[in-house]
């Protein structure tokens, strides 16, 4: 992987921050953490991460794009919905590809640096409406339009170790990144951010606003024994409903699920 150099006074630079622990600094004017990333390390890195995955189908069993065609034309449109509500930063720097994984079991969603979305069949299969899908989808792109995960990167690493690995210098590393990437878990602050910015995008389009809480509502109505993985270390479901919602509210969103059922119903259907 090659990478973007950086001017040796900004070398310096990071390693002064590195020596007190990234204290106040951040990224952009969203209140993200120091990340030492850039724009295009992002996009090069989630197109590593991207290939790993393509190069895995017994693990990630992405559905042929050519065989599903319909279906993955039906969640672009989404995609492109909400990047054509003009609060998405990096609308037209990152890549926004999506792609499908057939596993009717998880119930899970996640998107590389870079804008590259991975969405699990089981996933499309539990939620009730296209609003709900929406705002998961709404929720995964904030997480790539804020940067969390390089953010995270910056934090679990550290300057100095990651700097070896922009310079390109430390291919064994790059590895270890991107199974960090795979397994990388966010913090309450950044699910709570991609939530808050999940409405801000849902708030430009056609769909509800406060289309991801009810994914939450779901898996609280169910009381299911064994909910998602990725939920551990998410904040608690009823304050994230709770907080979704009120968004919402003080933004003066539209809150009405009137998306069309029958064709979200041939989309789920649609799947294996």
């Amino acid at each position: 992987m090659t990478m973007q150099r950086i001017p040796i006074y900004f070398f310096a630079l990071l390693l002064f921050v590195s020596a007190i622990g990234f204290a106040g600094c951040g990224d952009d004017d969203r209140g993200g953490g120091i990340n030492i990333f850039s724009v295009e390390d992002d996009i090069q890195l989630g197109r590593d991460l991207r290939d790993e995955i393509l190069a895995n189908p017994q693990e990630y069993p992405v559905l042929d794009e050519a065989q599903y065609s319909d279906a993955y034309a039906y969640v672009r449109d989404i995609v492109d919905e909400i990047l054509a509500s003009g609060e998405v930063k990096y609308a037209e720097e990152f890549a926004w590809e999506v792609r499908i994984i057939d596993d009717p079991e998880t119930l899970n969603a996640f998107a590389a640096p870079g804008g590259y979305i991975f969405v699990y069949s089981g996933l499309i299969k539990f939620l009730d409406e296209k609003d709900d899908f929406v705002g998961v989808m709404g929720h995964e792109m904030a997480h790539a339009d804020l940067r969390h995960s390089t953010q995270q990167l910056t934090q679990q690493y550290g300057v100095s170790t990651l700097l070896s690995l922009i310079l390109g210098q430390d291919q064994e590393l790059l590895q270890n990144v991107l199974g960090s990437l795979l397994g990388l878990k966010f913090s309450r602050d950044d699910e709570s951010q991609a939530d808050e910015f999940s409405v801000i995008y849902l708030c430009e389009t056609e769909y509800a606003a406060n289309g991801a809480a009810s994914f939450f509502e779901k898996l609280i109505a169910q009381g299911t024994a064994n909910p998602p993985e990725f939920l551990s270390t998410h904040p608690n479901p009823d304050n994230r409903v709770e907080d979704i919602n009120m968004q919402a509210e003080e933004r003066n969103c539209d809150t009405e699920f009137d998306s069309d059922a029958q064709a979200w119903a041939a989309f789920q259907n649609s799947l294996p």
